[in-house]
């Protein structure tokens, strides 16, 4: 029984306890936040802050999601989480019942019992699924011979014949001013069935059933706990294997089960997640990744934090395409504020991001680059504990970054030197990209720096646009062409009504 994980290839990992720098700006915390929100039990965080380095462990992942997305096997995977977060609540309350011994050991023989139904149709579900992935396949294995294994075969008909056992119990309680007696059961008159034969009569065709399908547990008082100690000097045998029962199998959640009813939430929550996006109309697809070839593209993708904030307040998102051929690596995005830059380059970080955990990304298809390291450059406030003025901590800042870097990383950089001159932060710019042509790095530059766009074959420029008849209405797509910076000057002379048209009208009223 070799299986170790279903999310890695390599089972010799650890879960880092905090997120990578670059999630703040990507809105990489908020798309985990709202992943994970329903699972919080799970702990689910710490595998969204382990990028894989691996081609096969990005294939495996993929071919897991691919087999979830059946609806039978989904609907499978629920059911039996549903009754481990059962099972986990009957422990719960037995450890809670802990002064209470039989009743902590019944409840904790009813988190057996679910365990081992769970268990035993898991695998039968499984073995009659069309399972593709190696990680779903490997599990069945293991799960087929944990279950004909013969700790498991004893531990549940163990825990069965005592729920036999305990089920036959029978005994009556007698309650006289105060004074209670716990006998025998002598084939006292049953006065449940007596009430339903009176009100038998009353009974309406029809009705609907108003059962519960599971009573919660509240605990026991003093006197339960008096009475059942004396029920239990009745069948002194039964609640002496009960006692044993406990002891014996104390650590009975197997360590494979355990590890895969964790990790198994991280493929149905994001798989949950993607799912309203596509409700909504729109599109997450699998994408193809690649180690060696930098030429990337997608269709259709958008921001996913800035997605699902749109949906939740009933906007409509607009998606974009993009692509990077032949030599070209870094996208120099220009254009009007607010007109969806600053987004662009989020949503290819995302993107990027989401693909080497194995993940769905949004758009209808992608190929993307699997990168060593993913770095980020944002605007920051200005730090006054480090001495440091806005230019230098950009310097600063940028200079680590390119330090760091090899070929194969991802960089996004956002708006910078913005607090110097446009002549300082054009010569500055310049010398950083030629540093970044010559490492190879791809990503994406936000900048107002027109000129950045041009500066050589790896420069792509892309322009987020603007309405033709109306410069001021952003349409938050990003197009590839030139950029010239003209419509936007347009919009600003508008807003200060110093076009040529408005300047004549003041002075020829």
């Amino acid at each position: 029984m070799a299986f170790r994980s279903i999310l890695f290839t390599d089972p010799d990992f650890a879960l880092p306890a905090e997120p990578p720098p670059f999630f703040g700006d990507l809105y990489l915390g908020k798309i985990v936040d709202s992943i994970t929100g329903g699972w919080k039990n799970y702990d689910l965080a710490p595998f969204y802050y382990l990028p894989l380095k691996d081609l096969d462990a990005i294939a495996y992942r993929q071919e897991v999601m691919r087999d979830i997305t059946d609806a039978g096997l989904m609907k499978s995977l629920n059911d039996f989480t549903n009754q481990m977060r059962t099972m986990r609540q009957y422990l719960e309350e037995a450890r809670k019942a802990e002064i209470y011994n039989y009743a902590k050991e019944r409840r904790f023989l009813g988190a057996a019992e679910v365990y081992v139904g769970a268990v035993e149709v898991l695998q039968d579900r499984l073995r009659s699924a069309e399972l593709q992935s190696r990680g779903l396949r490997g599990f069945n294995e293991y799960l087929t011979e944990y279950v004909s294994s013969s700790p498991f075969q004893i531990f549940r008909s163990e825990s069965r014949k005592l729920i036999s056992d305990l089920s036959s119990v029978r005994y009556g309680v007698l309650l006289d001013r105060g004074r209670v007696t716990v006998r025998p059961f002598s084939n006292e008159i049953d006065y449940s069935a007596a009430v339903e034969a009176t009100f038998e009569k009353f009974r309406r065709e029809g009705t609907g059933k108003y059962g519960l399908e599971s009573i919660r547990w509240d605990g026991m008082n003093h006197i339960e706990a008096q009475i059942e100690d004396r029920v239990a000097l009745m069948y002194p045998e039964i609640f002496e294997a009960l006692d044993k029962f406990a002891s014996t199998h104390a650590d009975f959640f197997d360590e494979a089960v355990a590890r895969f009813d964790r990790e198994i939430q991280f493929y149905i929550s994001y798989l949950t997640f993607v799912e309203k996006f596509r409700r909504s109309g729109l599109s997450f697809c699998q994408p193809e990744v690649s180690s060696t070839s930098k030429e990337v593209s997608a269709r259709e993708a958008f921001d996913v934090a800035l997605a699902d904030k749109l949906m939740g307040e009933g906007s409509s998102v607009v998606p974009n395409d993009l692509f990077l051929a032949g030599r070209e690596r870094i996208f120099v995005v220009s254009g009007p504020n607010q007109g969806g830059k600053t987004t662009f380059a989020r949503m290819f970080g995302q993107m990027h991001y989401l693909a080497s955990l194995g993940c769905h990304v949004p758009g209808k298809e992608a190929r993307l680059f699997l990168f060593d390291r993913l770095f980020t450059h944002f605007e920051q406030e200005e730090n006054i504990t480090n001495l440091r003025g806005k230019l230098q901590d950009d310097l600063v800042r940028i200079h680590q970054i390119l330090e760091s870097a090899t070929s194969s990383s991802l960089l996004i950089m956002n708006e910078m030197f913005s607090s110097t001159t446009l002549k300082d932060a054009l010569y500055l710019s310049r010398k950083i990209m030629t540093r970044i042509s010559s490492l190879g790095v791809i990503g994406v530059w936000v900048t107002f720096l027109d000129e950045l766009a041009s500066l050589n074959e790896k420069t792509v420029s892309v322009v987020s646009g603007v309405d033709p008849a109306n410069p001021a209405v952003r349409t938050f797509k990003v197009e590839r062409r030139p950029a010239n910076g003209l419509a936007y000057a347009l919009v600003i002379a508008q807003k200060h009504r110093v076009t040529y048209e408005l300047i004549k009208e003041r002075i020829n009223p």
